[in-house]
């Protein structure tokens, strides 16, 4: 099969430069490589993204990203981007390319066996990232991956980044010494994390007793902690806000997201409301959907707000919503935007999409 590469699916996303260092969570991500698979596997906003980034920056390892998406699900388009991925950092995998162009798919161990060849022969390891692996549902690709990890030699290591634990025979690896796991326990922030994060990165003075009680109602999960300090920045009752919110991840989450929306400026909000229709955007598309003629302004003021906004590429041209964030944003979209309007947002990003000749994304 032959189709065009989105290059922003083998971006890998920038250490932050002002974060809080996790060493201890680091170095089992490290020793993790020892294995052909190590699992990162956490529920949402849990900064699984976020510590396998901070891990490639320092680890000296040259390291292909693959950001996976629901059209993945399909084996031919899976297997070219992930073969792709790997041909962007060494020469290898071009007899696979070239099997996959075959008009009719050949079977995904053929297709396979002349990779691990390929990689066998490798002088220096390398690292593959499948960043969102609950995303992909569909059997033949789990399979490929099987027959990949059971045969994979110590020249490449996988690291798989998922909500959900995928249907893999992890029970068995971890028997057999092939699976390293980093799980939401580890990835937790503790009360010193999280005052080093509310007191340094995001410029708060809270005492240890608030710290104490927002690690606990958070339970250290990450993208809560990131709420409630956007949340405090300019409160005058920050014990109040404190006491004001419990419940689930979810539960907590929509409540944060209504108190972080609701201190935007009107036109902010209307931006980021729109905005959630698309899965990738740069400012042009910005624009053509809503109607503006200012989103790089606004999107460079939501990028340092920290609203969950991520790049895509070095030159930030392309950026997407934190997940969690865009699902959200899209509750708001459908509770307070008729279906005409929305239906219109849509047509607007596909006739920008088509007219860039971005057709797969225009759909």
């Amino acid at each position: 099969m032959s189709l065009p590469l989105l290059q922003t699916k083998f971006y890998i996303p920038p250490a932050r430069p002002q974060s809080v260092a996790r060493p201890v969570v680091t170095a089992k991500l490290q020793r993790g490589v020892a294995f052909p698979l190590t699992l990162v596997a956490a529920p949402a906003g849990f900064g699984k993204t976020t510590l396998v980034s901070e891990w490639i920056a320092q680890s000296g390892r040259r390291v292909a990203w693959l950001s996976l998406d629901d059209e993945d699900n399909d084996p031919g388009r899976f297997l070219t981007y992930f073969v792709a991925a790997l041909h962007s950092i060494a020469a290898i995998g071009e007899n696979t390319l070239a099997a996959l162009q075959a008009p009719q798919l050949p079977p995904l161990t053929a297709l396979l066996t002349p990779l691990l060849n390929d990689l066998y022969q490798l002088a220096e390891p390398l690292a593959l990232v499948l960043d969102d692996y609950h995303l992909i549902s569909a059997q033949p690709i789990h399979d490929a991956l099987v027959f990949l990890i059971e045969h994979l030699p110590p020249t490449l290591r996988l690291i798989i980044t998922t909500r959900l634990d995928p249907p893999l025979p992890l029970a068995r690896w971890r028997v057999r010494g092939k699976l390293a796991e980093i799980r939401a326990d580890d990835l937790r922030f503790d009360a010193a994390e999280a005052a080093l994060f509310f007191n340094q990165v995001m410029g708060l003075q809270l005492t240890d007793h608030d710290i104490a009680r927002l690690e606990t109602r958070t339970e250290g999960w990450i993208a809560g902690l990131q709420l409630a300090a956007l949340s405090m920045q300019g409160r005058s009752d920050i014990a109040g806000f404190i006491q004001s919110f419990s419940g689930s991840h979810r539960h907590v989450f929509s409540y944060l997201i209504e108190e972080v929306l609701n201190r935007r400026p009107v036109g902010t909000l209307d931006f980021l409301v729109q905005t959630a229709i698309l899965e990738r955007f740069n400012t042009d598309l910005c624009n053509a959907v809503t109607g503006r003629n200012d989103s790089q302004a606004l999107l460079e003021k939501i990028e340092q707000a920290n609203l969950f906004l991520i790049p895509l590429d070095d030159e930030r041209k392309w950026y997407r919503y934190h997940h969690l964030f865009r699902d959200l944003l899209q509750q708001r979209l459908h509770s307070q935007v008729d279906t005409t309007a929305i239906n219109e947002l849509h047509q607007s990003a596909a006739h920008y999409l088509q007219a860039q000749g971005l057709i797969d994304e225009a759909i």
